[in-house]
Order: structure tokens, then sequence, then C-alpha cells
């Protein structure tokens, strides 16, 4: 079975164009080279899950149709991964249920925190049916999909990656150790973040992202969590065959199973 995977959002924390910022990047016209923060849509066999739910899913939802969603995947806490979280409470009215959501538990016990009310089953907020994953690696039935997970570090934060089939979400990964490359053995398409050409504290530089690929092995990877440092294009000039830079809207195929 081939699903498909779309590119809600490619940008980095403060997204592109950043506020303020009259560097080339952000003051060009190209659709490429706006991007929304890191978001995705998984789409296989009827599902639809998705990818993290940050400060622009309002936007990014009327942008690219996205009118119904099955589940959500939450890669982590940080705010331009969830702080879109309460507009979940649109999918609940329409569908006229909670919607399920996988996450590890350290994101779980963060969530409690920042958003106590979701626990308040008689308010008016957002409403998820939580599925808090047992351990840092494995597999998991979400919604009749086979979803493996694994866990790494950013920042002192842990981190949830997701793959379907031969497909893998990698976001936000600062500290590569060895074992992850056992959960990703057979991806041969990877969305793997990568902040710039130079090295950071936070993110793997382009240089690194290029050899964390060959080690999987994936056929295609497709950068995410891009910033404003350079446009699209001449990012794409500095990658090998096989390594590009995604864009906002670009939809990709993979190969599943149910």
């Amino acid at each position: 079975m081939r699903g498909t995977f779309l590119f809600l959002g490619t940008g980095a924390s403060a997204g592109v164009p950043v506020i303020g910022c009259k560097c080339a990047t952000c003051l060009s016209t190209s659709p490429k080279n706006k991007r929304f923060r890191p978001s995705g849509l998984i789409s296989v066999g009827g599902t639809s899950l998705l990818i993290d739910i940050g400060p622009d899913f309002r936007s990014q939802a009327l942008q690219f149709n996205v009118d119904s969603v099955d589940g959500l995947l939450l890669t982590h806490t940080h705010y331009d991964h969830i702080a879109g979280i309460d507009e979940v409470r649109v999918f609940n009215i329409r569908q006229k249920k909670e919607l399920p959501c996988l996450l590890s538990k350290e994101s779980f016990d963060e969530l409690k925190t920042r958003y106590h009310y979701f626990f308040n089953k008689e308010g008016l907020s957002a409403k998820l049916d939580f599925q808090v994953l047992e351990s840092d690696r494995g597999m998991v039935d979400f919604l009749g999909v086979k979803i493996g997970y694994c866990s790494f570090t950013q920042g002192g934060m842990l981190v949830t990656g997701f793959r379907v089939g031969d497909f893998a979400y990698i976001s936000d990964i600062q500290k590569v150790d060895d074992s992850i490359f056992d959960s990703l053995k057979g991806v041969r398409t990877l969305v793997l973040s990568a902040l710039k050409p130079e090295e950071s504290h936070f993110h793997l530089s382009f240089d690194e992202a290029v050899g964390f690929s060959n080690r999987v092995g994936a056929k295609n990877t497709w950068l995410t969590h891009v910033g404003h440092f350079n446009d699209h294009d001449a990012l794409n000039a500095l990658l090998p065959s096989g390594v590009q830079v995604a864009y906002d809207g670009l939809q990709v195929e993979f190969l599943c199973e149910m």
C-alpha cells in the first residue's frame, strides 16, 4: 500500500520570514522561502495522522485544505510543535469525538501542566484521547496503522521520531545515539531536521544530516525545520543527490503496510 506525507510546515522555530528580518530570504517572493513552523500530514489507507500542531496550524489547514484529522502524533512539547493544539476543538466539534493523540510519557506529563484544562471533561476546550507510549522505542497499532517510534534528545528534552512503513519523520534531533539506526532500518523516505549549513547547538547541520541519511540508507531525504539563513535553491545546491530541502506544500509517497 502507498501512503503520502504532506509537508504543512518546513521552517525553524521562528518561521520564515522571521518577524522584522530584512535578509534576502525573508524578503524573497519565492513560495519555497515561505516556511510555516514544522508539521506534516500522513495519509494512509483512508486515515490521516497529523505530526505536530504548531502555532501556524490554522493557516496551514486553510492553505492546504486539511478539513479532517483522525489522529495526532506529537514529537515533543516545544512551542513551535504544540502551540496550535487548541485548534483540535474544531475537529472535536465536526467529528463529534475526542481526537486520539500518541505521545511519550514525558510529553504527556508536560501537557498536563501546560494544558491542564484539557483534562476537565466538562469544559469547552479541545478534547484529546491520549495514548501514552510505554517505552522509548517500539511499534504500536494506532488507529489501524502500524507506527514505529524511537526516542532521542534535543537540549535535554526527549523527542519522539515516528515511522510508517519505509517512511520516517525525525525532527529536532541533536544528539545521535547509534541505537536509532536500528529503528530506521529499511527506511527509504526520510524527513530529517537540519537548521542550516553550519553547526548548531540544537539541530543537525546540513553535513551532519547528510551523514545521518547515509547511515540510514534512505533513497530520498527531505530536510525540514530550516532557518532563514539561505534561500531554498541556494541550500539545495549545497546538497548531494538524494538529499533535498523540503518546502511547504510538498507531498511525497512511501510504501507501508496496514
